[in-house]
């Protein structure tokens, strides 16, 4: 049977102390869930009185709040109060019954207001009214014995109300709350330890030291972070090393953000990518007439990077004519421009990179020796994603979370099937790739999700069980298939009946096709 069936049935049969009894009760479940509901608090004491009012036939209602910066008592949350008259009930400790209770931290019951000389009434909403008839009370709100604020009430006297009663249930009430801002407070130093316990984990993992928003949590980017720490307040030449599409441009950019050149200019040169006949004009300017097409004279990059860095990517690839004349700047930080004779100085820090094994080279007579130990000052090499692997996950939502942005998709998530090809997968193409091959995904993603069908066919062959070729329809189908199926499981925690029920097939079916693809339940459980 239903509170309220009860509630009637009881009031029927005239007996009024049961049917108050129930109303009690429910009114207590349902203010019990009410503070439950929500860890903000401030949005559930609305609620609270409006079904005290409900249930005590409560004329006027305040919950306040004693503010400890300010010493004021304030009122929180109201009920028959316009804003003006809260804005009025301001208190003092000890001032009025308000002030008593919280000074005290004992309830006071008031028969009638207008005989009680403390009772200060000062939100003015009973100015107009008959002060004889209305009773008041007010009980303190408290955490072990610190009073934090109070739970007022306003009845209209009578012989039939028990204002003992009405103080009994007030003062379960204000136990209540008392107990749910209590267990907000634990919520929150909870919180707040875990927040502190993450940030001495990531003190240990070294991601709080991560130079230049790089992003690794690595042992062996850790080792480059720290590497990167200690050379960028110096002005130390550097040579990066490392496979293409490691990050090599993003650890020099680190560096001079790092160094005290951080207000002066990063100029980039790619010795690859430039001609042969152009580069050393590339790097230190010419004069006009120097050569047919130099119309005007013209600034090299050395100059552009004067009093910053300049940083010579792919420098395995500079011709031995232009080694000579690097060497040079290297050596006495002067040069002259192509097809002019005046010296030119400038004050510049020189970060190179290459993939190409330059001691190899040396050997082999492709690069200059002397040079080379110029540039070799502080080595740091930068380590591939396939030895770095607990790195790639990390790398891959940030991409998502980049490109989702970019391309004005929101990413919930990348499924357990294409996490599984990512982590498989050797990565040749390094960081670069995995970019590539999450944007690619993210393009293609219609449901906010990268599925492992959005990946490119490298990926999905690496972790492919099936017999049929990936560039068939059975493949294709095949490879959807496990997904979903993957996807299921995960779902169901491993329950295989369950994903079965899911994918709307029978537990034998299921059976079969996890048995076809290899797939463990277990590692969901």
């Amino acid at each position: 049977m239903r509170l309220k069936d009860e509630i009637d049935e009881a009031a029927v049969g005239r007996d009024r102390h049961a049917a108050r009894g129930i109303k009690e009760l429910a009114m207590l479940y349902e203010i019990s869930a009410a503070l439950n509901e929500s860890l903000d608090l401030r949005g559930v004491f609305s609620p609270v009185l409006e079904m005290m009012a409900s249930y005590m036939e409560m004329h006027r209602g305040t919950i306040t709040i004693l503010n400890r910066e300010t010493g004021e008592i304030v009122i929180e949350e109201a009920y028959g109060l316009s804003p003006d008259e809260r804005a009025r009930g301001k208190y003092r400790p000890g001032e009025g019954i308000t002030g008593r209770v919280v000074e005290t931290g004992r309830a006071v019951l008031v028969p009638s207001i207008s005989s009680d000389p403390q009772f200060l009434g000062r939100t003015g909403s009973r100015d107009r009214l008959n002060r004889d008839e209305i009773a008041f009370i007010c009980v303190p709100v408290k955490i072990g014995a610190e009073v934090i604020g109070t739970l007022s009430a306003d009845r209209l006297f009578s012989d039939e109300v028990s204002l003992e009663e009405d103080l009994r249930l007030l003062t379960i009430i204000a136990s209540s709350i008392s107990q749910a801002v209590r267990l907000r407070q634990l919520a929150q130093e909870e919180i707040g330890r875990l927040e502190e316990e993450n940030r001495r984990l990531q003190d240990r993992l070294g991601t709080d030291r991560r130079p230049g928003g790089m992003m690794g949590n690595s042992g062996p980017m850790r080792e480059v972070f720290t590497l990167i720490e200690r050379v960028r307040g110096t002005p130390a030449t550097v040579l990066i090393l490392g496979e293409s599409g490691v990050g090599k441009e993003l650890v020099a950019e680190a560096i001079h953000r790092g160094s005290e050149r951080s207000g002066g200019p990063f100029v980039r040169v790619n010795c690859g990518a430039l001609p042969e006949t152009l580069i050393e004009s590339e790097l230190f300017g010419h004069e006009r007439g120097s050569f047919t097409g130099a119309v005007a004279a013209r600034r090299g990059r050395f100059e552009m990077a004067d009093g910053g860095t300049l940083f010579l990517d792919e420098i395995g690839d500079l011709p031995r004519a232009v080694q000579v004349k690097l060497l040079r700047v290297l050596q006495a930080r002067e040069f002259e421009r192509v097809g002019g004779g005046i010296t030119v100085k400038v004050d510049v820090r020189i970060i190179a990179a290459t993939h190409r094994d330059l001691e190899g080279m040396v050997k082999e007579g492709t690069f200059r020796e002397d040079l080379y130990y110029r540039l070799n000052v502080f080595p740091i090499p930068v380590p591939p994603l396939r030895v770095r692997r607990t790195d790639i996950m990390l790398l891959a939502d940030h991409f998502a979370e980049k490109y989702g942005g970019l391309h004005r998709k929101e990413m919930t998530r990348i499924s357990t099937p294409a996490i599984d090809m990512l982590m498989a997968y050797h990565w040749p193409g390094n960081v670069r790739e995995l970019e590539n091959c999450i944007e690619r995904a993210v393009i293609l993603s219609t449901d906010g999700v990268i599925h492992g069908y959005h990946l490119p066919p490298s990926l999905q062959m690496a972790t492919d069980q099936s017999s049929a070729p990936a560039s068939t329809l059975k493949g294709m189908v095949e490879r959807y298939e496990r997904e979903l199926i993957l996807e299921e499981l995960k779902r169901a925690r491993g329950n295989m009946a369950g994903a079965a029920r899911s994918l709307g097939i029978t537990e034998r079916i299921m059976g079969l096709r996890v048995a076809k693809y290899g797939i463990d339940p277990a590692r969901f459980r």
